[in-house]
């Protein structure tokens, strides 16, 4: 797995200043005042690369790139890589060589911005590696968990209650009324009254009282009396046979041929 890991770039700074330091004598932390900062022992060019979890600063050649020395850091902030006390452009880091030797030298950077960058890129990678590190825990104790199993037993059914399908204990479902046209109607909600339809009434038929007879015509002496009596009581002059010498329409002959007779008095009563 290690030989499948690439090296990816972090930080590249082109001016870096190296420094050797004097041993420290207390536990109070390094001071670059106590180095020579005017004569730096070497100057060239900084890397910061990360493999894997592994970060390394790398100080090469300015011109033809060649390795001068290189510090591998397991964590940060850590004895690999520490601050001085007096500034923030000053750092010691422990290099090492292929045999397992090591040995601590100051770097410094002339621009403030450049510290910067330098440290900020060593933060960001532990903090990726810290985040590796809990999400690697967090799925091998996933692992030994004992898994949910959410799949039916043998035997084992389920209940599903769509809409009006449910039923109370003891009793049935209510079927559903089919209306005209396949539609299902839902059935009326309880204790609700049903409305009768009204009843149309039966046509209208003749009425006896209301059928006018038609007119007799009588004489001008008849009185107002014998009209009544004709009118109350049209069923029994319905019955009477009429004489058979007896003329309808003699009045109205009367009155046609003689112009200068004086007006028949009309039968018809106002109602």
């Amino acid at each position: 797995a290690a030989e499948l890991e690439y090296e990816s770039v972090l930080c590249v700074k082109p001016d870096v200043n190296v420094y050797r330091i004097p041993p420290r004598t207390s536990n109070r932390g390094y001071r670059a005042s106590d180095w020579k900062l005017d004569h730096p022992d070497w100057t060239g060019r900084l890397r910061v690369t990360s493999k894997g979890k592994t970060a390394y600063i790398k100080l090469e050649d300015k011109v033809s790139g060649e390795l001068f020395a290189q510090a591998p850091i397991d964590q940060y902030p850590g004895i690999a890589v520490e601050t001085v006390t007096d500034s923030s452009r000053y750092f010691v880091i422990r290099i090492q060589d292929g045999t397992g030797r090591s040995a601590f030298i100051g770097i410094g950077f002339t621009d403030r911005g450049d510290a910067f960058d330098f440290n900020v890129s060593l933060q960001d990678h532990f903090k990726w590696v810290k985040q590796e590190t809990e999400i690697s825990k967090e799925s091998q104790e996933a692992d030994t968990r004992p898994k949910l199993d959410l799949g039916f037993k043998e035997g084992q059914t389920i209940k599903l209650n769509i809409g009006n399908m449910t039923t109370k204990k003891g009793g049935a479902a209510k079927p559903r009324v089919s209306g005209s046209g396949g539609l299902s109607l839902l059935p009326p909600p309880p204790g609700g009254k049903i409305a009768v339809p009204p009843i149309p009434p039966p046509s209208s038929t003749a009425i006896a009282n209301h059928v006018t007879p038609p007119p007799v015509l009588k004489s001008s002496n008849a009185s107002s009396a014998d009209i009544l009596l004709d009118l109350d009581a049209p069923a029994s002059a319905s019955k009477a046979p009429a004489p058979a010498t007896t003329d309808l329409w003699g009045d109205f002959t009367a009155s046609s041929a003689v112009p200068n007779q004086a007006p028949q008095q009309s039968n018809w009563v106002q109602f």
